[in-house]
């Protein structure tokens, strides 16, 4: 399984961003989904995510800021980031949970004060 994220880029704080994350294989409909960040100098953590069920979990840091959707028939899954501020700064990576933990290459994201 090959996952592509995009949509990552350098923005102001209070502004919002869209990531995608394509998957090679039809898979969201056996998948859990979802994202991780790494801040410089930091461990990775966990951000969001959806199970097959679409039931979706946040990590408080990013409750009620973003939302994560999926779309089975475009293999993508997106994370909506709206008032985005200087700590959200991070690489994103999307990743699967299918047999085994599959991972993209990661998108930045960069939030200026």
């Amino acid at each position: 399984v090959r996952l592509v994220e995009s949509g990552g880029g350098l923005v102001h704080s209070g502004e919002s961003l869209r990531l995608s994350c394509l998957a090679s294989e039809r898979i969201l409909s056996l998948a859990h989904m979802g994202w991780y960040r790494q801040a410089p100098g930091k461990q990775r953590e966990f951000v969001a995510e959806v199970t097959t069920y679409g039931s979706t979990n946040y990590a408080d840091s990013v409750k009620d800021r973003f939302t994560i959707s999926k779309n089975n028939d475009e293999d993508t899954i997106y994370l909506q980031m709206n008032n985005l501020k200087p700590e959200d700064t991070a690489v994103y990576y999307c990743y699967a949970d299918h047999i085994s933990r599959f991972w993209g290459q990661g998108t930045q994201v960069a939030v200026s004060s």
